[in-house]
């Protein structure tokens, strides 16, 4: 059996036998209470115009609800159509008041369980298919260190392509982002937190998982 360090009080010389933690969480659904790529733009485009891009969208998401239409396509193209062309400066200034105005979405059983593991000195991961611009600030606030999300693309004059410039954070591709930073999987313990499809893999290649905990 598996023991962590925070769990039992054992001699040093015990201790040093002990794999290092990795706990990694989702963002949308997991630490949060609601899906922040919506939220998002609801937030920086007002109702309207989010219910007219969506319309706008309407076949696509339909095709999408009957998975004949993937996931990071129409992700890609609700995102291009609301802000492609936008400085970057602009954007991350949005995502930072974002998270300053709708901290109150991070569910306080998620802050309790990412503070027991800052206590038991782990290592905390964000992992999510949401764009990194508007994570990182959340993070920041949670004092989780890394955080892998999707990347967005940007051009020579530093405005929003409305491309991204890796793949959609989801499924397998949550896995393959952990290990091009943690590629020695035999030397750690990790235990993953998640609450959807898109947390699949993760949680089965994790040694511990909680689904829906929250």
């Amino acid at each position: 059996m598996y023991f962590r360090m925070v769990d039992i009080f054992l001699c040093d010389s015990i201790y040093m036998n002990i794999k290092p933690v990795i706990a990694v969480f989702d963002f949308d659904g997991t630490i949060t209470n609601k899906d922040t790529f919506l939220e998002f733009i609801r937030y920086t485009k007002g109702n309207l115009f989010f219910l007219y891009g969506f319309f706008l969208h309407l076949p696509l998401l339909i095709a999408y609800i009957l998975k004949i239409y993937p996931n990071w396509k129409i992700k890609q193209k609700l995102f291009s159509y609301f802000f492609k062309g936008m400085k970057l400066k602009y954007f991350n200034l949005i995502c930072e008041e974002f998270c300053h105005n709708t901290f109150g979405i991070i569910r306080s059983e998620a802050k309790n369980a990412i503070q027991k593991h800052i206590d038991a000195n782990d290592t905390l991961v964000i992992i999510s298919a949401s764009i990194n611009n508007w994570v990182r600030p959340f993070a920041d606030k949670l004092t989780i260190p890394i955080v892998l999300c999707t990347e967005i693309e940007i051009d020579l004059n530093d405005c929003l392509t409305g491309k991204f410039s890796t793949p959609n954070c989801y499924g397998q591709e949550k896995v393959n982002r952990l290990l091009q930073i943690f590629p020695q999987r035999d030397n750690y313990y990790l235990i993953a937190y998640g609450d959807s499809s898109g947390d699949k893999e993760l949680m089965n290649y994790a040694d511990e998982n909680f689904y829906k905990k929250f």
